[in-house]
């Protein structure tokens, strides 16, 4: 038998969702920041706490990446169909599932860069300029979206299906659903090509994302006047 929950532990949890519940862009920023700031770390060198990898390891788990970021977009799509059809709580174990497959793909994704490497696109430049852009896109969106994708499932956690309605959860959570499918897809396509299409080489990609990072610490920095304004990486 398992052991029963503990008043104590209840009291916690009934603490930190009122917390998140009374004021959700502060839990967004500290989230938000945090999530930047251990992917910084780890392309910046300054987090040394990956195992090694090898080449075969690193190419298994660009493998590995791709199937996370399959079915969390299968999971993401279906729980946008699901709330189009009123199906409340096909919709949040369905966006629950896809939130816990990014965070497993986030786990495994600066595994291969802390303890391994990234890999460059071999191929013609009427190929490898389009990849790159999409590469950009693809960073880029994966950045931006994570304050909106984490202010979404604050509010989802800490709010009843019925006070969803008045917040600003259906509104955050399109733009997080769009972006963050946008994201995975092409994180899927950058891969079929990385991996199937083209060869490739080792290569470091830190400048590329501290770059792009640069505005996302900004984003960050105002995540707490999300709700004042208006009511979301998968490299290969």
């Amino acid at each position: 038998m398992g052991t029963p929950s503990r008043p104590g532990d209840m009291a916690v949890a009934d603490g930190l969702r009122d917390r998140a519940r009374a004021n959700p862009r502060a839990v967004t920023a500290v989230l938000s920041t945090l999530g930047y700031a251990v992917v910084l770390g780890t392309f910046g060198g300054y987090l040394p706490i990956y195992p090694e990898l090898s080449a075969a390891g690193v190419r298994l788990f660009a493998h590995l990446i791709a199937a996370i970021n399959t079915l969390a977009l299968a999971s993401l799509l279906f729980g946008w169909r699901a709330i189009r059809r009123g199906q409340v709580r096909r919709h949040r174990a369905a966006m629950l599932a896809a939130f816990a497959l990014i965070l497993l793909f986030l786990v495994v994704y600066l595994w291969k860069i802390g303890g391994g490497f990234e890999r460059s696109l071999v191929a013609p430049a009427i190929v490898k300029v389009p990849y790159l852009l999409m590469l950009v896109v693809h960073i880029g969106l994966s950045i931006v979206a994570v304050p909106v994708v984490i202010h979404a499932v604050v509010l989802g956690l800490s709010h009843t299906p019925a006070e969803l309605a008045d917040t600003l959860h259906p509104r955050v959570g399109r733009v997080a659903v769009a972006a963050w499918s946008l994201s995975l897809f092409l994180g899927i396509v950058t891969y079929l090509i990385l991996n199937w299409a083209f060869e490739a080489v080792p290569r470091g990609e830190a400048v590329l994302v501290l770059a792009l990072a640069r505005p996302a610490l900004g984003t960050a920095r105002s995540a707490s006047g999300i709700d004042s304004t208006q009511s979301v990486t998968g490299n290969a």
